[in-house]
């Protein structure tokens, strides 16, 4: 499978924006989608991931009612909603699947390229 994300840009503090992840190849049943970001200089940080078949959500205490990950089966895409932006959220952003979930990019694959948010006050 091959993921590739999009739509950062520039926003303002406290701002909202919302990333795509479009998959395509084969089928996602039974993974998991999750959103990493990373800045320079650190490690990837866990963002938020949905299974695919459930859609359940779970997400990083930092981004916890802020932002909001969601799929869209039928178009092969998982969204991540994001309002309520911090200077401290600008990273670029990776979508990637895991098979078994968790937290640690090294549980995921099929990096895409990333997109870049960053928020400015």
């Amino acid at each position: 499978v091959q993921l590739q994300a999009s739509g950062g840009g520039l926003v303002r503090t406290g701002g909202p924006l919302r990333l795509s992840c479009a998959a395509s190849g084969r089928t996602l049943t039974n993974y998991r989608v999750g959103w990493f970001r990373q800045v320079p200089g650190k490690e990837r940080e866990f963002v938020a991931s949905i299974t695919w078949n459930w859609g359940t959500p779970y997400y990083a205490d930092s981004v916890k009612g802020r932002f909001t990950i969601s799929r869209e089966n039928a178009k092969k895409m998982v969204y991540l909603q994001m309002s309520a932006l911090k200077p401290e959220d600008t990273a670029v952003y990776y979508c990637a699947v895991s098979a078994s979930g968790g937290v640690r990019a090294a549980d995921y694959r099929n990096w895409g390229q990333g997109t870049l948010v960053t928020v400015f006050s």
